[in-house]
C-alpha cells in the first residue's frame, strides 16, 4: 500500500514532466513503466533498500545543485568511437565501427518496426522483481532519448559515451549483442546537475559486454544510474566503474543469468571527500548451471564521506555449480568517515561455492611509516597505499591496457585531490 505522502511526493515529481509520445510500441512500454511507477511511488528513505542513502534530492521536483562542469575525456588517448551525449541531444558520427548498429531512441520512436521493440523495458521490468526499482521506472517512462546499439559481430574499436551537461537528463540506452558478438563501452563525463540513466543489456549465446564507467571528478553532481543485463549461455558480462567526488551517486546494477555457463563481474573502485555519497547496489540472480559472478567494490573515504555498499547473490531451485563471490571494502582516512554495507547471500540449490565478506578499515600506520621513513612524504605515502588498496577492484578491469590507463587516470585524481 503506497502512503499518501508517497503518492504526494510522486505526483509532484511526474507533474515536472512530460511523457514523451512516440509510436504504439514505445507508448505502451512506456505507460507500463509509469503504471508501475504509481502503483510503488518513488523511493523514501524508509524503504529497505534506500535506509542507507537519502533519495530526497533524486526524486526532488528540481535538482538540488546546479553547476556540473565538463571535465577533459579521460578515454581521449584511447581512440574510441566518441559519440557525444549533449544533455539529452545524441551527435553520432559518421562512420561507425564494423559490426556496429546505432541509433537513437528519439528516432526509433518513429517508426513502428524496430529491433529494439522486443528489448526496451523488459529488464528493467525484471529487474524490478523482487526489488522495486521505482527510478528506473521512472527512466523507462520519461526517458526522452538513449543510444540504441545492436552488435552483429566483434566490434574491433572501443565505442564511447561522451556526456556534456545538460538539464536534469533521463537517458534510456540499450545495447543488444547478437549470438558470438563482442563490444567494449566505455562511458564519461557529466550530463547534467542531475542524472537519471539506465543501461538494459541483452547478452546472446557466446557474446562478450565490457562496460567502463568514469564519473567525476566534479563535486557537485547528482548520479542515478542503473545497469540491467540478461546473459544467455556462455555470455560474458564485464561492467566496471571509477568514481570520485560528487555530492550523491547512486549506481545499481542487477544481473540475470538465464543461460549455463555464463559469467559476469560488477566491480568499482571509489574515493571522495567531505559531503560526498556513494552506493553501489547490485543484484545477481543465477538460474542457470555452471554460471559465475563476481562482485567487487572498495571505496576510499575522507573528510566525513560516506559510503555505502548493498550487494545481494540469489542462487534458484536448480542452478547447480554456481560459483558466487562477493567483496565490498573500505579505507577510512579519518574518524569522521563511514561506511555501510549489507551483503546477502540467498541459495536454493545445494552444489554451491557463495561467498561474502566485507571490512573497514583505516590507513596502515606500519606501512605509511615504512615508506616516510625512506624519504617519501606522508601525502605521497598516503596515495601509495590508497591506490594499493583499490588494486583489487581495478584488477577486475580485463583488457591491461584499459587497466593500466584508468589507475593512472586515479593516480592523477589522487595528487589533485
Amino acid at each position: 500500500m503506497v502512503s499518501e505522502a508517497k503518492k504526494k511526493a510522486t505526483e509532484d515529481r511526474l507533474s515536472a514532466l512530460t511523457l514523451p509520445q512516440g509510436n504504439g510500441w514505445l507508448d505502451a512500454a512506456r505507460k507500463d513503466a509509469l503504471g508501475r511507477l504509481r502503483a510503488v511511488g518513488l523511493p523514501a528513505k524508509r524503504d529497505e533498500y534506500w535506509r542507507f542513502t537519502d533519495p530526497s534530492a533524486l526524486v526532488a521536483t528540481a535538482p538540488a545543485v546546479e553547476g556540473a562542469q565538463a571535465a577533459a575525456d579521460p578515454f581521449a588517448e584511447l581512440d574510441p568511437f566518441v559519440i557525444t551525449v549533449d544533455g539529452d541531444a545524441i551527435t553520432v558520427p559518421d562512420g561507425a565501427p564494423e559490426g556496429l548498429e546505432i541509433d537513437t531512441l528519439r528516432a526509433a520512436s518513429a517508426v513502428d518496426i524496430h529491433w529494439v521493440r522486443d528489448v526496451y523495458g523488459t529488464h528493467e521490468a525484471a529487474g524490478s522483481r523482487p526489488v522495486l526499482r521505482p527510478l528506473a521506472m521512472l527512466n523507462t517512462a520519461y526517458a526522452t532519448d538513449g543510444l540504441l546499439l545492436r552488435v552483429k559481430g566483434a566490434v574491433a574499436r572501443p565505442v564511447a559515451i561522451r556526456y556534456t551537461p545538460g538539464t536534469d537528463p533521463i537517458l534510456h540506452h540499450v545495447v543488444k549483442l547478437e549470438p558470438g558478438a563482442s563490444l567494449v563501452l566505455l562511458e564519461s563525463g557529466t550530463s547534467g546537475d542531475r542524472s537519471n540513466h539506465v543501461l538494459e543489456a541483452d547478452l546472446a549465446d557466446d557474446a562478450s559486454f565490457h562496460h567502463l564507467r568514469i564519473q567525476g571528478p566534479d563535486d557537485l553532481r547528482h548520479v542515478n544510474t542503473h545497469v540491467f543485463a540478461g546473459l544467455s549461455a556462455r555470455s560474458v558480462l564485464k561492467s566496471f566503474t571509477l568514481s570520485a567526488n560528487g555530492a550523491l551517486t547512486r549506481n545499481e546494477a542487477v544481473i540475470e543469468m538465464t543461460g549455463d555457463d555464463g559469467s559476469a563481474t560488477v566491480a568499482g573502485a571509489a574515493f571522495g571527500r567531505g559531503a560526498f555519497h556513494h552506493d553501489d547496489t547490485v543484484f545477481v540472480t543465477h538460474d542457470a548451471l555452471n554460471c559465475e559472478s563476481r562482485q567487487v567494490f572498495k571505496k576510499v573515504l575522507r573528510d566525513g564521506a560516506t559510503g555505502v555498499f548493498q550487494g545481494k547473490i540469489l542462487v534458484k531451485e536448480g542452478a547447480q555449480k554456481t560459483d558466487g563471490y562477493q567483496i565490498s571494502q573500505s579505507l577510512l582516512l579519518d574518524d569522521d568517515s563511514v561506511f555501510l554495507a549489507k551483503p546477502e547471500l540467498e541459495i536454493y540449490a545445494d552444489d554451491v561455492a557463495c561467498s561474502h565478506g566485507s571490512t573497514t578499515g583505516a590507513i596502515d600506520e606500519t606501512a605509511l611509516f615504512y615508506l616516510r621513513s625512506r624519504g617519501v612524504s606522508k601525502r605521497d605515502a598516503t596515495d601509495m597505499l590508497v591506490l594499493s588498496f583499490l588494486a583489487e577492484a581495478l584488477d577486475e578491469i580485463e583488457d591491461e591496457a584499459l587497466r593500466e590507463h584508468v589507475t593512472a587516470r586515479l593516480a592523477g585524481w589522487l595528487a589533485e585531490h
